[in-house]
């Protein structure tokens, strides 16, 4: 193992402002057979290989550790922070690579708390032991480990970035709980932390790490989502900061008579085989392992499975809230997970081992797939239905943007894109709505869509050239003097822009969404003519083709990067051409393979207009104007497709279809109840297999032996079975259940980039 991953892994080469670690007391070293590492020798933590690494009061690193306390019976926290004023700590000899006592950074109080730097069989450990050095009993209502990563983006070069940098991601699963550390190449080895071998270490929280930001870091910014840490104990959490939420495992404490000590670690481990050896690699550490098959988003009606690797028999399985779950042992190791038919939301699974391990594997269970989306449909097209004729902006017919707390359409933001239908920031809602016909039509729903296209998107949000504005609110006072903007906003930042910057037309990803919904309603046309009032198949299909070149042309900025959502102008090529419109296939081509020949001279191709991570958009795009970790992120089912072909050319890679498939799963856990929106199988071994498909698409299936793909552009594809002799292939089409009827319908199989009709 070289130093390089571990430098590549840990945060290095950041300028501080002061030094508070003692770098300038020079640094101490060890090997293992898997690691080089470097620590301060002043203040003992883990720093980087580069020259200087953050090194202020208030910033964390590997080997800090954060904790709150209190006498027993006492109601008051006291806290405990190693990175708040750090003083040269105290060496002492306990037959570790290096062992520090930490009582010169936390101050005085009645816990004593042992660092260690471990060699485990070749792997890194990090050990800490706490001691009750008081006469009473302390209850320790907080136990957290700083996780460093070298996530930062700021001040780099997308090759840079490429080279240095890291993502990762925890399972918070209790004593089965690791955190994940993969290149941001996606290549090469991949790094996992897991509770060290002989101790006591859940993995019960992840918990945000308040840090000072600087201009050389951003901290809490787009370009640096900022640290977390392994929290092993959230009581004195949950009942303050936390108080009121359902966290996503049980909080928890732990009391030290006088006198007593326990110890904590975790241990730093290797995946060769990077990514996809990620499981194995936890797996040797003598680490509970569990996946879910195919994921773990359940709508009702469906059942999932549940592997379960360990050294140790299950002694229990139980859900919460109670009877959410039904658990059925189908074979060693192996469980069916099927949902109650009233259970919604998060479902937290408890496996107890009978090595006295837990386990938790957290659910999110859905209502049946087409009745989510069913339910997305009706809330789009009522509650969020903007019919006021009077409005200035010429925002009525259309589907809004929604705040569910209050009720209500969001007519007025000053970051003006919320209201003002374009932009990425909330074009969703009325894209939601109309690409949701493409694949679940109701007649209803279409009729105020057209209407919408009519009256607000082609003339308004696009105008008779076919460029696409930035916003159509505005706040703009010269321009509307009589409208009554909201006076408790502050319309002075750069979010609001004036009549002249909304109506910008230079933003080629706002080109991407109204393609899209030109294109969702050509489906409808071509596969339900009836449905369609306004205009026919070809005049949709033209719309779409039109949007996709104007958005190439000069004046549109980012039109040369990879575009959110642009695989919808793949299903446009691919249409244009099915319907004998050549001549508009060809100049799509030849406009897409100028980018492509661009990409294919990058060393990092595509590019982007976001320097960092998805999560980084929320305070752009949300009610709270925060960065944060953000599940199912629309930009995990604008990624999902990618995987997902190339999971259909090499089908042998599971782990290309495990990352896509919950990719295009997790945007379903976001339609609540009401339908507001912030596949599985059978086989057996016969000669013969067959499957019954779920889900709230169903147009497309992909046979993985076969390395055949089939698709529908009507109705549902209910059933199928195909011979393992590769000889025959069998179909069961129906009718939408709940949507209109067609008398007809076009398949189309794909193999090896060939299609047939």
């Amino acid at each position: 193992m070289s130093v390089r991953l571990l430098g590549a892994l840990l945060l290095f080469g950041v300028q501080s402002q002061r030094d508070n670690i003692g770098l300038e007391d020079g640094f101490l070293a060890f090997n293992t057979t898997n690691f080089n590492a470097k620590i301060a020798r002043a203040a003992q933590v883990l720093v980087s290989l580069g020259p200087a690494a953050r090194a202020n009061n208030g910033q964390y690193h590997w080997g800090d550790v954060t904790f709150r306390h209190r006498q027993q019976y006492s109601e008051v926290w006291v806290d405990g922070d190693s990175a708040t004023s750090r003083e040269p700590v105290e060496s002492v000899a306990t037959g570790a690579l290096m062992a520090s006592n930490l009582a010169a950074t936390l101050g005085s109080g009645p816990l004593n708390v042992t660092r260690e730097w471990l060699d485990v069989a070749g792997d890194l450990g990090l050990g800490f032991t706490i001691g009750n050095t008081g006469t009473s009993t302390i209850e320790l209502g907080s136990l957290g480990f700083p996780a460093e990563f070298n996530s930062l983006f700021t001040n780099r070069s997308a090759t840079d970035i490429q080279r240095l940098c890291s993502l990762s991601d925890p399972y918070v699963g209790m004593h089965a709980g690791y955190i994940r550390a993969n290149p941001v190449s996606g290549t090469g080895a991949a790094l996992v932390a897991t509770p060290l071998g002989g101790t006591d270490t859940p993995f019960e929280a992840y918990r945000n790490l308040d840090e000072p930001s600087y201009s050389s870091t951003n901290y809490g910014s787009q370009t640096f989502e900022g640290f977390y840490e392994w929290q092993v104990f959230t009581k004195a959490w949950a009942e303050r900061e936390w108080n009121g939420v359902s966290p996503w495992n049980r909080p928890s404490s732990r009391t030290l008579v006088a006198g007593q000590s326990i110890q904590f670690g975790l241990r730093f481990s290797v995946s060769k085989a990077g990514v996809r050896g990620l499981e194995d690699t936890v797996l040797e550490t003598g680490t509970l392992v569990a996946v879910g098959v195919p994921d773990y988003i359940i709508p009702r009606g469906s059942s999932a499975q549940l592997f379960l690797r360990s050294s140790s028999s299950v002694s229990s399985i139980s859900s919460e809230p109670p009877s959410a779950l039904a658990i059925e042992l189908v074979s060693d190791g192996s469980y069916a997970v099927t949902p109650s038919q009233t259970v919604w939301g998060r479902v937290r699974l408890t496996i107890a081992y009978t090595d006295e391990k837990m386990q938790t594997v957290h659910y999110h269970v859905t209502k049946a797939s087409t009745e989510a989306l069913s339910d997305l449909g009706v809330f789009l097209t009522t509650k969020q239905w903007f019919n006021d004729s009077s409005d200035p902006f010429g925002r009525a017919h259309s589907v809004m943007t929604y705040d569910y707390e209050a009720g209500d359409i969001v007519v007025q933001d000053p970051r003006v894109w919320i209201g003002g239908l374009s932009d990425e920031g909330r074009v969703g809602a009325y894209l939601a709505a109309v690409v949701k016909q493409a694949i679940h039509p109701n007649a209803g729903e279409v009729a105020k869509l057209e209407r919408f296209v009519d009256e607000v998107l082609w003339g308004t949000i696009q105008t008779s050239d076919f460029a696409v504005r930035k916003s159509i609110f505005y706040y703009d006072k010269s321009a509307l003097p009589n409208y009554p903007y909201k006076t408790e906003f502050d319309w002075g930042s750069w979010t609001s822009w004036n009549k002249a910057s909304a109506y910008a037309i230079d933003r080629a990803y706002d080109y991407v969404h109204v393609a899209a919904a030109y294109w969702s309603l050509y489906r409808v046309a071509r596969a339900y003519p009836k449905l369609v009032k306004y205009h026919d198949w070809d005049w949709y299909l033209c719309q779409a083709y039109n949007t996709i070149i104007r958005a190439t042309k000069p004046g549109v900025g980012y039109s040369d990067v990879g575009l959110m959502g642009e695989t919808v102008y793949g299903e446009i090529l691919t249409d244009l051409t099915r319907e004998g419109k050549t001549d508009e296939a060809s100049v799509v081509v030849t406009a897409m393979k100028s980018r492509a020949t661009k990409w294919s001279t990058q060393e990092v191709p595509y590019g982007s207009r976001w320097p960092g991570t998805p999560q980084g958009k929320s305070i752009y795009g949300g009610k709270l104007q925060c960065i944060e970790r953000q599940i199912s992120h629309y930009g995990s089912g604008l990624n999902a497709p990618v995987l997902l072909s190339a999971f259909h050319s090499d089908s042998s890679d599971l782990y290309l279809f495990q990352v896509g498939y919950g990719g295009t799963s997790g945007p379903l856990s976001n339609i609540n109840q009401d339908g507001f929106a912030s596949a599985a199988g059978a086989a057996n071994s016969t000669s013969t297999v067959r499957v019954t498909t779920h889900g709230p698409v169903r147009r497309r299936v992909f046979i993985g032996p076969l390395a055949v793909l089939i698709t529908t552009d009507a109705g549902s594809i209910v059933k199928f079975n195909y011979s393992n002799d590769r000889s025959s292939i069998s179909l069961a089409l129906a009718q939408i259940v709940g949507g209109p009827s067609t008398t007809s319908a076009v398949l189309e199989f794909t193999r090896d980039n060939c299609s047939c009709f």
